[in-house]
């Protein structure tokens, strides 16, 4: 019997919390959920405690993001001998059968090493359309996967391999954890899970998509849900952290020039102003920015205490 840690960041989850936590208590394969808390102040921690007391429960006692509270649950469950971490949004719950039917395809797999995340399909809130999210990675997978095309002609294959799909819904073996680590802190909340998967193919291990496990993730279904006046773009980060490649940061900051010199040409002078700031960020945080990459590429289970 696998030993399964669901991990769950919160922060004023009270819309979710019921359906969310009495999901992993329906589970067909048993479960122990960690929640971290990031100062909710809508009674969730409360809640929590009340309804749902067999939760190892943390508060944390500021608010560590998405990537660090997430650090703070899988350390916390590796050090319960978790076999397997399963990462999971606020936002979103399980089906009865959602994780028996991830293990199913993990334990036929031929090369379990190769193994780096497996996700269940995440369908929206509704419960009657995909994810939206879930439909762009898909179709961005097209010519590798052809899952489209199986879906149409009801050829579906137990499972497909992916480029990337976000975390809401992630089964992360053991192994994972300790090759790859954990989230990188340099992103407080968006682009973590771009950044990690760049990090899993790093380590030749692939992310494994399951038709046959369906979950629910009640996100919003816009493709520009990133609201970037409040939140960072760290996209070109994202890219220059990436370890795959061997000089990003100089593509980069020659890509931003470019840029910078064909809008202030062309009259687009608030573009121009936008991506000379990114420039001058870029340059500053450069030294930050390849001591994280160096670490990256050399370093086993990155950016926890295990």
């Amino acid at each position: 019997m696998f030993s399964i840690h669901v991990i769950i960041v919160t922060y004023n989850a009270m819309k979710w919390a019921e359906r969310c936590f009495t999901s992993l208590k329906r589970s067909s394969v048993p479960v122990q959920c960690i929640v971290v808390d990031n100062g909710s102040s809508d009674g969730t921690q409360e809640y929590i405690k009340n309804h749902f007391p067999e939760v190892h429960f943390i508060q944390s006692e500021q608010n560590l993001g998405f990537g660090k509270a997430n650090n703070l649950g899988i350390e916390t469950a590796y050090r319960k001998g978790a076999d397997f971490f399963y990462l999971m949004n606020q936002d979103a719950w399980l089906y009865e059968n959602s994780m028996e039917k991830l293990l199913e395809v993990y334990q036929t797999y031929p090369d379990k090493g190769e193994i780096g995340i497996i996700s269940p399909i995440h369908v929206d809130g509704t419960e009657k359309k995909l994810d939206i999210f879930l439909d762009k990675y898909i179709a961005s997978n097209y010519e590798k996967t052809r899952l489209i095309s199986d879906l149409y002609f009801q050829t579906l294959k137990p499972y497909y391999e992916i480029n990337f799909v976000n975390a809401a819904h992630w089964l992360l073996p053991k192994e994972t954890i300790e090759t790859v680590g954990g989230f990188n802190p340099y992103f407080f909340h968006y682009g973590e899970d771009n950044e990690y998967v760049n990090r899993v193919r790093f380590h030749k291990k692939k992310i494994i998509l399951v038709p046959g496990s369906k979950v629910v993730h009640d996100g919003k279904q816009s493709l520009d849900k990133v609201d970037y006046n409040k939140y960072r773009d760290l996209s070109i980060e994202t890219k220059i952290l990436d370890p795959n490649y061997p000089n990003p940061l100089q593509h980069e900051k020659k890509a931003l020039i470019q840029s910078i010199i064909k809008n202030s040409l062309t009259g687009n002078f608030d573009k121009a102003k936008k991506h000379y700031k990114t420039y001058k960020n870029i340059n500053k945080n450069a030294p930050e920015l390849l001591k994280i990459k160096e670490k990256i590429a050399k370093e086993r289970n990155c950016f926890l205490n295990i």
